[in-house]
């Protein structure tokens, strides 16, 4: 037995868990803004500025997703114009390593993965 399939009977979710979280830390944005968040403070803009291609709206969609799952927190400042801040909870940290680890396996692999694509698609073709 696999330790996915030991986990999932434990659970005794078939796996639902696990789905749903890394549908959640899995999408195109979250692990991006998880990394710039890894050791500072920052606000929207800021973060906008470190993530380039985000929008806008799919920064404040992630930001909330992020904040309801409890990995960031927003803090606002009664100031005037009020300022925000994004950081992660504990909890967001300890997703750091996992992420750091994903990352490096990427990195490592997709020239791999780039070439296995083209073959297949020579294949297909």
């Amino acid at each position: 037995m696999s330790r996915y399939e030991k986990v999932c009977l434990i659970r005794a979710d078939g796996g639902r868990a696990i789905r749903r979280i890394l549908d959640r830390i899995g999408d195109k944005w979250a692990l991006l803004i998880v990394a710039t968040l890894h050791d500072q403070r920052l606000r929207f803009t800021q973060l906008q500025q470190h993530i380039p291609g985000i929008s806008q709206r799919m920064l404040s969609l992630t930001l909330r997703h992020l904040e309801r799952d409890g990995l960031i927190s927003r803090t606002v400042f009664a100031e005037v114009p009020p300022r925000v801040e994004y950081e992660l909870t504990p909890m967001g940290r300890t997703l750091i390593e996992p992420a750091l680890s994903l990352a490096e396996w990427a990195v490592e692999h997709d020239p791999d993965i780039e070439r296995s694509r083209r073959e297949y698609d020579d294949r297909e073709a």
